[in-house]
């Protein structure tokens, strides 16, 4: 950790598609800065484990709405933080392939992407954090300190997920995640509410060819620039 500069009011948005390395990126920002990590994916992926539990279709945005009011969803210690769905550590259950596609699936509900958006603004509000999703430089922290847009070819991030996979023990055929990929891109540039797009103000960082921590490194002095003009 930086003990000269102050990072308790920084808030750095990242956004991007999937497979671009966000979450990896966020976690080792966060723990060079000493700052909190949000992982805004995290919580739509524990409310579509809910509604999966619950056995709701994806579409039926009636019955998902219903399960607002009575959803908690907390982070506790960790490294990455641990996940909580209704007080119950949800954190390697929602990491599937099937919870994704059903998180990625109901994120498109405007109701559930505004009560999203109102608790990841409560998180944020509280400064010192680095949060990454799709929509985070756009919506959900649009006068963060430092916003990127971290992005990868298809094909590039199609061999990241499927490695991740394989790391889980969830083997999978990469033609498989690369369609799985492509139409999540799809549906996240093409929904209605809070489309994936790129902030006029945020940096645009390309992933691929450069490991984490040359990334980090780059988003670490871009921000100390920012501060710096501050």
């Amino acid at each position: 950790m930086d003990s000269v500069r102050d990072y308790s009011a920084v808030v750095i948005a990242i956004d991007g598609p999937a497979g671009a390395g966000k979450s990896t990126v966020s976690k080792m920002i966060a723990k060079e800065l000493g700052i909190r990590y949000l992982d805004t994916g995290a919580m739509y992926r524990a409310l579509g484990l809910k509604a999966t539990r619950a056995g709701i279709d994806s579409l039926d945005v009636a019955s998902i709405v219903e399960l607002l009011p009575q959803t908690k969803i907390t982070f506790g210690p960790g490294d990455p933080p641990t996940v909580f769905l209704d007080g119950e550590e949800v954190s390697g259950e929602i990491r599937t392939l099937e919870i994704g596609e059903a998180a990625s699936a109901i994120s498109l509900h405007s109701p559930v992407r505004a009560w999203m958006v109102d608790l990841q603004k409560s998180l944020v509000a509280e400064g010192a954090v680095v949060l990454e999703g799709r929509d985070v430089t756009t919506v959900v922290a649009p006068n963060a300190t430092l916003k990127v847009y971290l992005t990868a070819s298809l094909e590039e991030r199609a061999k990241r997920r499927q490695r991740e996979f394989i790391e889980k023990g969830m083997d999978t055929e990469f033609s498989n995640v690369r369609e799985l990929i492509e139409s999540r891109d799809h549906r996240d540039i093409t929904r209605d509410d809070s489309p994936l797009t790129v902030a006029p103000d945020a940096e645009v960082l390309e992933s691929a060819g450069r490991g984490p921590a040359q990334v980090v490194s780059l988003i670490v002095e871009l921000l100390h620039e920012r501060l710096d003009r501050l």
